[in-house]
């Protein structure tokens, strides 16, 4: 049988990866995560294979979480401080269906397979076979998203860089969009604002996956981040580090005002 278990139980990194154990303290610390199930690596396995329990598992899913989900790598040994695996394993954003969920999850565990990702273990010295867990998570309809580091990646500075686009973060780690840059200093005061051109922007489609948009013209040069935005984004960083130390890169989203956090791991390169 398989067993999805709720991402705040989930402790075993052995078993379910380094990101679903990260997502599951952060949501035993009241930090805004959204809610969801992480997959062990034999679930996952036995998932990728189908059948009846695949369905009724991920049918049981979908149905707990609100009918439109994430699915996310957390591969053992991902996110490591010297191994973060950033960009190497997919995401697969908008499943909204058991038959979607099981694709999806499926995809995720083969991208752990793909010569880019064989080639970073290789060059991170992990032996063995990969092994993947997947997180499974409520799918937040982000207005705008992006990343946040808390010590500046390029100069090594004491300082918050955030980059943030329209819609779904994607647009921002893919580089498909030149984002807003905002550098903050330790205090949370604002020391200077770059706006980018987000021309499109990622969207969620009605029946499942997602599709690129044109930005309309007023939005593609204009401030993505408020005054208030950015003062909650410094708050979400102090309750980060009281939890997880210093230097983290940060994933996030804004929808309807209420911020997400999606993902917190160390900062792994470009660091003095």
């Amino acid at each position: 049988m398989i067993h999805p278990v709720p991402l705040a139980e989930v402790v075993d990194e052995g078993r379910f990866g380094g990101k679903a154990v990260s997502l599951g303290r952060s949501l035993r610390e009241r930090l805004p995560v959204p809610d969801g199930f992480g997959l062990d690596v034999d679930a996952v396995d036995e998932i990728a294979r189908t059948g009846a329990d695949a369905t009724a598992a991920c049918d049981a899913m979908l149905r707990a979480l609100g009918g439109r989900v994430a699915a996310r790598s957390s591969a053992v040994g991902e996110d490591a401080k010297d191994a973060s695996f950033a960009g190497q394993h997919t995401t697969i954003l908008n499943a909204a269906s058991a038959d979607g969920l099981i694709q999806a999850i499926a995809e995720v565990r083969q991208s752990a397979h793909s010569t880019s990702a064989l080639a970073y273990r290789a060059r991170m010295n992990i032996a063995g076979p990969p092994q993947i867990g997947v997180v499974v998570q409520r799918l937040v309809d982000a207005d705008c998203a992006g990343v946040l580091f808390t010590r500046n990646p390029a100069t090594g500075a004491r300082e918050r860089l955030i980059e943030a686009a329209w819609g779904l973060g994607e647009t921002v780690v893919s580089g498909a969009v030149v984002p807003d840059s905002y550098r903050l200093d330790a205090g949370g005061r604002i020391l200077e604002r770059s706006f980018g051109v987000k021309d499109v922007a990622l969207r969620l489609l009605a029946g499942g996956g997602t599709t690129e948009v044109v930005v309309d013209a007023a939005h593609v040069h204009a401030a993505v981040l408020s005054d208030d935005a950015l003062a909650d984004l410094h708050r979400l960083v102090l309750r980060c580090e009281a939890v997880f130390g210093m230097d983290l890169d940060i994933e996030w989203a804004f929808e309807r005002d209420r911020l997400y956090l999606l993902q917190c791991r160390s900062i792994t390169r470009g660091v003095a």
